[in-house]
């Protein structure tokens, strides 16, 4: 590991992350949209993020570790309000994918996908009911995610999975999550 420093700071940063998430939780304070305590420390989060991006490029495994890299995954994947922050960290981690944990790479390419209200390719991301975002290719789900060290689906899993059609029915499910991807610019 040749950042130490950065390592026991992102390990820091997405402890918070997670201890916020639960005491809010506890509270029932996380039912309906994106509560503004969790939204302020997501966005600090970020920022110190990207100014430690700045210093070492993307936070590999080789660079700060396992359990902070996978931490600094953990703070992209809450950096929902700034699209392009998330859409440029995946392009950094494709660039690396020797050097990260390739299941946090389909993790991201599908939230960022499913934000955009465009399929998925890997099956990682849930809708509100809990049922599997549509996919690009149901037939394909199983081989792309062991490519990326996922589990498979059961094939009633992979049944289940909304289809295509479904997408645009299921992004105008929520108007107000409409109208915040509409403000942070997701669509």
């Amino acid at each position: 590991m040749l950042y130490k420093k950065f390592a026991n700071e992102l390990n820091r940063l997405a402890s918070d992350d997670l201890t916020l998430r639960q005491e809010l939780a506890d509270g029932g304070k996380l039912q309906k949209g994106y509560h503004p305590a969790m939204e302020s420390l997501h966005r600090a989060n970020t920022r110190r993020l990207r100014e430690i991006m700045a210093e070492i490029g993307y936070p590999t495994i080789s660079k700060v570790g396992g359990k902070a890299s996978e931490a600094a995954w953990l703070i992209i994947q809450h950096a929902v309000s700034e699209p392009s922050f998330m859409q440029n960290c995946y392009q950094q981690m494709a660039a690396e994918k020797q050097d990260v944990n390739p299941a946090n790479i389909a993790y991201l390419f599908d939230r960022i996908q499913c934000f955009k209200g465009k399929p998925q390719r890997f099956g990682t991301q849930l809708t509100a009911d809990g049922g599997i975002y549509p996919v690009e290719d149901k037939n394909l789900l199983n081989e792309r995610r062991l490519g990326m060290n996922l589990p498979m689906l059961s094939q009633m899993q992979i049944d289940s999975v909304y289809e295509l059609d479904q997408l645009t029915s299921l992004d105008q499910q929520d108007a107000d999550y409409t109208i915040w991807r509409e403000k942070v610019g997701w669509i």
